[in-house]
């Protein structure tokens, strides 16, 4: 065990201030007027998809059930909310637990608007304090996730390395790293992603470091090279752009051989350059050197560049900021309480009263056409033309996760084989509608 400087166990921290200030007032005044403890059920949606972008990905449930473990109101949280909160409240929190049920999509599952993500079944107390945490997972999860997969299908099959840990937070890029990895990307350069997910990790070397082998006599490039090779061996990648690119490939082939791993561009026009480096690095004899892009790419630079000879693509800015994976724009709704529908009216932000289940229809060739939405209870109407599949799965009862739940690699094979479900027009790039559309059956 791991100790703070305080002997406490160091590898146990609290996610209950996760949270906003007005769930937890909320939960002050329904624990005085007695409503606090009215069975109720919470929906995760999204009501649309951000511009240009045709499907999205779940991402970040299995996060969610770890902090949900997490969630516990010790002497440190409660020193924080015993400012504003009345005795009473404070003294529920302190013996906080949530003991109710959470079904949802699976991680690596598709999902569209309206899509009924993650359903908390609870009292209004235990299940209200848990919106901020739950959404701030998931939509910054699914976000990543989602644009993570647009980059996957642009690549077509030739493998992407995540390297966003510093155009983010020190957390965020950690998260980043396990959701682009989810979506298809081989590898990350974050090592906390490594040791936490297992998300396998690659990097070799920088700028700095071709940098650093400077003297009095100028800049000596092949001397980097040489150390680095004899540092990692021949296999390893070395970066060629730092001055002239042209020369950093022939002082890059002497220093490793003809068997040297790969080489990395990181500027310039990547089409023309590419182009040029291949020609070289073949003429050269390293006709197995790989070439590695990076540099500010996102999913419509890699589709440009599908036809050029390039193995490999480095994704950092574009897949962790706002810019490249604008936020999920999911919501956590009451949509039921004592059993009866609840929905808001408000003008462009109108819910769905009640709960729901989701199946999705697909063709017998596989290819999905419908998110078909029902009642609890209820039989949805398939026709017969098509087949039905659940989607959403048992995570929590009685407050403990489910056993077996899938994991990370799970979650991966599963949203490759999703994505090959898609109508065809899904997969554009170009802006759209959702790939198919969701609809609910009210029959009871």
């Amino acid at each position: 065990m791991t100790v703070d400087e305080n002997g406490a166990d160091a590898s146990w921290r609290s996610s209950a201030l996760l949270t906003d200030q007005y769930e937890l007032t909320m939960l002050a005044a329904a624990l005085k007027d007695g409503t606090a403890h009215r069975p109720c059920v919470f929906e995760v949606f999204a009501r649309r998809l951000p511009a240009g972008r045709r499907y999205g990905v779940v991402a970040g449930t299995s996060r969610v059930l770890d902090e949900l473990r997490r969630f516990r109101f010790g002497p440190a949280e409660l020193a924080v909310v015993e400012r504003f909160l009345d005795p009473e409240t404070v003294a529920w929190l302190r013996d906080y637990r949530f003991t109710g049920e959470i079904d949802g999509y699976r991680e690596g599952e598709l999902y569209f608007p309206g899509s009924p993500l993650l359903t908390v079944r609870a009292t209004f107390a235990e299940g209200v304090i848990l919106e901020t945490l739950i959404l701030s997972i998931l939509n910054h999860d699914s976000a990543i996730a989602s644009a993570a997969a647009r980059m996957v299908s642009a690549a077509a099959g030739r493998p992407l390395i995540e390297m966003g840990s510093r155009r983010t937070h020190e957390r965020a890029a950690v998260a980043s790293a396990r959701a682009a990895y989810l979506a298809g990307f081989a590898t990350t350069s974050n090592m906390e992603a490594a040791r936490t997910y297992g998300v396998p990790s690659g990097g070799t070397a920088a700028h700095a470091f071709t940098l650093l082998h400077t003297g009095p006599d100028g800049p000596d490039e092949e001397a980097a090279f040489a150390a680095q090779v004899a540092a990692q061996g021949p296999g390893t990648t070395l970066l060629v752009d730092t001055y002239d690119i042209t020369e950093g490939v022939n002082r890059a082939v002497r220093a490793a051989g003809p068997e040297l791993g790969g080489v990395r561009i990181d500027s310039g026009d990547l089409g023309i350059i590419t182009r040029q480096v291949r020609t070289q690095l073949d003429d050269l004899g390293a006709t197995r050197t790989k070439i590695v892009v990076s540099g500010d790419l996102d999913e419509y630079a890699i589709g440009a560049l599908r036809a050029e000879p390039i193995d490999v693509y480095g994704v950092g800015t574009s897949l962790v900021t706002g810019s490249g994976a604008p936020t999920a724009g999911m919501v956590y709704k009451l949509v039921e309480v004592d059993g009866l529908p609840v929905a808001k009216r408000s003008s462009h932000k109108e819910t769905q009263g009640g709960e729901k289940r989701a199946v999705r229809l697909a063709r017998s060739t596989g290819t999905i056409v419908e998110e078909l939405l029902h009642r609890p209870g209820a039989t949805p109407t398939v026709p017969a033309h098509l087949t039905a599949t659940p989607l959403q799965i048992p995570l929590v009862r009685g407050g403990e996760q489910v056993e077996g739940l899938p994991g990370l690699e799970d979650a991966r094979a599963h949203l490759r084989d999703a994505l090959v479900t898609l109508p065809w027009e899904g997969l554009g790039l170009s802006n759209g509608e959702p790939a198919i559309p969701t609809r609910l059956e009210e029959k009871r």
